[in-house]
């Protein structure tokens, strides 16, 4: 599987750069991943011919287990996860979506929703690896 993270806006807060920084590297040992930080209008072009997974306020809600299991179905594929900015996405990114993921019924800061995407995907590759990183 290839993974691809499409962002609107490079994260400003140091915290959310300097994880995803490490997520990223993490990430890299289990499965080939690109970050691209783009303008708004970019976001569908840079995801074109990955199944794409938006983040979405009204997207399933899953546990680390369910994801596990979404992303072992498209196993082989590549896949790109679009993180909206601080206003979210607009309706054609939700309508051109192959899947729409809820992090949290809660309402999370873009930055730190890109940081928790990124720590559920390295979460999720250790366990489809055999390793025990999940704690139930």
């Amino acid at each position: 599987m290839r993974l691809r993270v499409v962002a609107v806006g490079k994260p400003k807060l140091a915290y959310a750069r300097l994880g995803v920084e490490e997520y990223a590297k993490r990430i890299g040992r289990y499965a080939p991943l690109e970050v691209l930080f783009v303008k708004e209008e970019d976001l569908l072009p840079r995801a074109e011919g990955h199944r794409k997974v938006v983040l979405d306020e009204r997207g399933k809600l899953l546990s680390t287990e369910g994801f596990l299991r979404l992303l072992q179905g498209w196993e082989g594929e590549k896949v790109a996860f679009l993180v909206g900015g601080a206003e979210g996405h607009k309706e054609a990114v939700r309508e051109a979506a192959d899947f729409l993921l809820s992090l949290s019924p809660l309402t999370l800061q873009h930055e730190l929703a890109l940081l928790v995407l990124m720590e559920q995907l390295y979460r999720v590759l250790t366990l489809r690896a055999g390793h025990p990183y999940h704690r139930p």
